[in-house]
């Protein structure tokens, strides 16, 4: 049969268009708190409710909604934004006029507006895209909008939402980022009637101090930099305050916060050369940018750019960093893991993008400095090779203080990297303590505080049953602080702060929840990691030994947690293809 062409309905359309805008609880949650900041509001509080699925409450003290205007204000492609039609100059977050109308498609949205100078407020309630009467109702000067039972309109997209924890992290996190562009303006966050962050009016440094933690913003380098009329500034973390996921790096261009692709490229191309593989940078960055050389119109949820002058942009960031890198730092910046007095500035970073820029971070070896190797002599019962029944051979010396050099029974060259192989060594022993029954803890005789920014403290109480399997015990210390009771013993005196740290950002890597063998095998590679031998310690022949023994021993020992390799091995014919004495 031929097919029939015809006209969808109105209510359908808007379904079918709302859902490029408005795809999760977060989406809502960022197009209403723009409208408020738009709206010129000085305070904005934001309550959730079952992950903002069941319920989306945004209270803000802006310049309100007319009477006459509320309904207009439901209408797709309305707006008072944009002074003209050309999309040139978007002074405003939102411009596109598709968020109420798109969030009253496929939810129940009451809107409660009272402008300065109104008798009294005005509530309209759309529901499923049918708009209701505009009726008087009791409100103070500000704009109340509900959202109510989001995606009831729109089952098929329901079903794909993620738990209601997940989804109100990816809420909570796009507030986040406003409240970080907007530090002039007071933010409030309660989530399930948990209040996140309670924030005043503040400059930027406070204000980044409050989100990304204290310890982390008193470590921050400033920069500033200019080039052709794009100007940016911000805080920028040194090579030895890296984290396990990009959860601390804010970009706001033009006011608007934005995840944008180039922007994370520049970031990351600054830090490859100081921070190692698997882990982020540190960053709040804020870039002003000429309304003509930059697109804010690419996406409908105007998270990502189009600048006119890619190159120009990322050479500025990646310029910027290389220079606030490169400025000498105190010995505290240093990471704890190698002597600092190893680490050098390199006043001659490189400002242009292609170019490797070294950082400070990078160990160096002056000229007159003696090789950073130790050769062992042989010991007296090991004149022969080594017994064929161990494949790692026996250690010849360390190199760097980081690498085994080993020879194996056929010749072959064996290079060991100490911190990944006993990374591998301790999450095995760790994995057979905790199947045998529960890994032993070991009570703090002191117990330990720790301050984190409030939604990483949240996240991290609601693993405690988890972390308790694990030997390690917490609980809640007033907001944002976490106490630390016990340790697992195997790790040794670990540094607990920087292990909880690194378990809230595992814990918080993937946006979906993980399940209860996930999160365990997670938190065992980071409590493996915590105890693991360190690059840059110098080990005795035994050492050496016993580690490749146990490597020997032990399933997986080829990788560490992270699957790098914990060997290389260079044959007797790969040395001589490297010296051309094949065929010779």
């Amino acid at each position: 049969m031929q097919p029939v062409i015809r006209r969808l309905a109105e209510t359908t359309i808007n379904r079918i268009a709302a859902g490029e805008v408005i795809e999760r609880p977060a989406a809502a949650v960022k197009e209403l708190v723009e409208n408020a900041l738009d709206a010129g509001a000085r305070r904005i509080e934001v309550l959730l409710a079952g992950g903002g699925i069941a319920r989306i409450e945004i209270i803000d003290d802006g310049c309100g909604i007319t009477r006459d205007d509320l309904a207009l204000a439901l209408e797709r492609h309305a707006t008072s934004k944009l002074a003209d039609e050309t999309l040139i100059s978007i002074p405003t977050l939102g411009f596109r006029g598709e968020a109420l109308p798109s969030i009253g498609a496929v939810a129940r949205l009451t809107l409660i507006s009272r402008p300065a100078g109104q008798d009294c407020a005005y509530r309209v309630h759309v529901a499923g895209g049918a708009v209701g009467e505009t009726v008087p109702a009791p409100g103070i000067a500000g704009t109340r909008a509900i959202v109510e039972d989001l995606f009831y309109a729109t089952p098929a997209r329901r079903k794909f939402l993620r738990t209601p924890r997940a989804e109100a992290e990816a809420a909570e996190r796009a507030v986040w980022r406003l409240a970080l562009a907007a530090p002039h303006v007071a933010f409030r966050l309660v989530s399930d009637e948990r209040v996140m962050f309670d924030l005043p009016a503040q400059d930027e440094l406070a204000r980044v101090a409050a989100l990304f933690g204290r310890e982390t913003a008193t470590a921050l380098l400033p920069l500033e930099a200019e080039r052709e009329g794009v100007t940016l500034r911000g805080l920028v973390g040194p090579a030895s305050l890296s984290r396990a996921t990009m959860g601390l790096q804010s970009f706001v261009v033009n006011g608007r916060p934005v995840i944008d692709p180039l922007l994370r490229l520049s970031l990351r191309l600054a830090y490859r050369d100081v921070v190692p593989a698997g882990r982020h940078a540190v960053a709040a960055l804020r870039l002003t940018v000429p309304d003509e050389a930059v697109d804010v119109n690419v996406h409908p949820a105007k998270t990502e750019l189009r600048f006119a002058d890619a190159n120009g942009v990322r050479s500025l960031v990646i310029g910027a960093i290389g220079r606030a890198l490169a400025r000498p730092v105190s010995l505290d910046s240093a990471p704890v893991a190698m002597p600092a007095q190893s680490f050098r500035t390199a006043p001659g970073a490189s400002a242009y993008p292609g170019t490797r820029a070294r950082g400070f971070a990078e160990a160096e070896l002056a000229l007159a400095a003696q090789p950073s190797a130790r050769a062992f002599p042989p010991p007296p019962a090991a004149a022969g090779p080594a017994p064929h029944d161990h494949p790692l051979g026996a250690p010849l010396g360390q190199i760097l203080d980081t690498y085994i050099l080993a020879v194996a029974p056929d010749g072959a060259l064996v290079l060991v990297d100490q911190h990944a192989a006993h990374e591998r060594l301790t999450e095995e022993r760790l994995r057979g303590e905790f199947l045998a029954g529960r890994i032993a803890a070991q009570p703090l005789l002191v117990p330990v505080v720790v301050d984190f920014p409030p939604g990483e403290a949240a996240r991290l109480l609601s693993e405690a049953a988890t972390l308790a399997r694990l030997g390690l015990e917490i609980e809640a210390f007033g907001p944002g602080a976490i106490l630390v009771r016990s340790l697992p013993a195997a790790l040794k005196n670990p540094d607990a702060a920087g292990l909880l740290r690194d378990l809230a950002e595992e814990f918080a890597e993937s946006e979906a929840p993980l399940a209860l063998e996930a999160r365990l095998d997670a938190a065992l590679a980071r409590l493996a990691c915590h105890r693991s031998i360190r690059a840059g310690r110098r080990l005795q022949r035994e050492e050496m030994d016993a580690l490749l023994r146990e490597m020997e021993a032990t399933p997986r020992a080829a990788t560490c947690s992270h699957g790098r390799p914990t060997f290389l091995r260079l044959t007797r014919a790969e040395l001589e293809k490297m010296f051309g004495r094949r065929g010779f």
